[in-house]
């Protein structure tokens, strides 16, 4: 007998299913049970109430995430746009030239930033070179470095959602709003950027969710002196002792993630329903 279709497509869908169980579902069920375990084995809030000690870092990994971001976005947009008004060839190129970097291993970029940045780096010596040895700026193990680190990873993440939303806008809406009196910049905020706003969304919560949750970059870049919350569930994994309280702080950051996707989809669907106004 020939499988009908719906059963097709739940036998083609199973793979994809046991895979999401074993390695989303199931590891979300683990981190939820060790966040409320006590010490004695039993249910207990007693790890979210040691989460206290950690304020700075969920403060830091917010502010650092939300500035990076808003970076992402005022070099990413002018970029994904500017890329999407190319010729066809030349959007596979830019393309690809925007995709390069995240060929490369991470850990290599990360310390090809160090390597950038350091006091005795490469941007030290070009400026001593134009104006003398004495000139040399501290750009390593700052907050400024790391934000840079964090915005050179994922930065991409930003442009390539943009750029597609962006390149399936039809032309004739530009053609129609110039015909209608409306300048290039107008078109451009009261027709393209509405339009667009899909992509946004997409590339604010691409380049927000792994920045807050980073902590390789922070180590690298800012020397470990600026304590992110990655940094201190890694650290909290790497104790036995505090395993409960590194899955309070996983459950905690998962929460504010998954509200962070929701208010950006919330906005999405609304931004939606305005329409475009020329």
């Amino acid at each position: 007998m020939t499988p009908r279709p719906k059963n097709r497509r739940s036998l083609a869908a199973a793979p994809h299913m046991v895979w999401a169980i074993l390695f989303i579902v199931a590891p979300l069920i683990f981190v939820a049970v060790y966040a409320f375990r006590g010490q004695n084995g039993g249910f207990s809030f007693e790890n979210f109430a040691a989460l206290g000690d950690y304020t700075d870092a969920f403060v830091r990994s917010a502010s650092y995430s939300l500035i990076a971001t808003v970076i992402c976005l005022v070099i990413g947009y002018p970029l994904a746009y500017a890329i999407s008004l190319a010729s066809p060839k030349a959007q596979r190129v830019l393309i690809m030239m925007v995709m390069l970097p995240m060929w490369i291993n991470f850990l290599i970029r990360t310390y090809a930033i160090m390597k950038l940045l350091e006091d005795t780096g490469f941007v030290n010596s070009v400026l001593q070179k134009i104006f003398g040895e004495e000139v040399t700026l501290h750009m390593i193990n700052t907050p400024g470095a790391v934000i840079f680190g964090m915005v050179y990873d994922y930065l991409p993440y930003m442009v390539l959602p943009i750029f597609t939303v962006l390149s399936k806008i039809d032309p004739k809406l530009g053609e129609a709003a110039s015909d209608l009196g409306c300048s290039k910049i107008q078109t451009l905020f009261r027709v393209t950027l509405p339009l667009s706003v899909s992509g946004v969304v997409s590339g604010i919560t691409m380049v927000f969710v792994p920045s807050i949750s980073t902590f390789y970059i922070s180590q690298k870049l800012g020397g470990g002196q600026y304590l992110l919350i990655g940094d201190a569930i890694e650290r909290a994994f790497g104790n036995p002792e505090k395993y409960s309280v590194g899955a309070a702080m996983s459950f905690v950051l998962m929460l504010i993630v998954l509200v962070s996707t929701a208010i950006m989809n919330r906005f999405d669907r609304d931004n939606a329903k305005g329409g475009v106004v020329v």
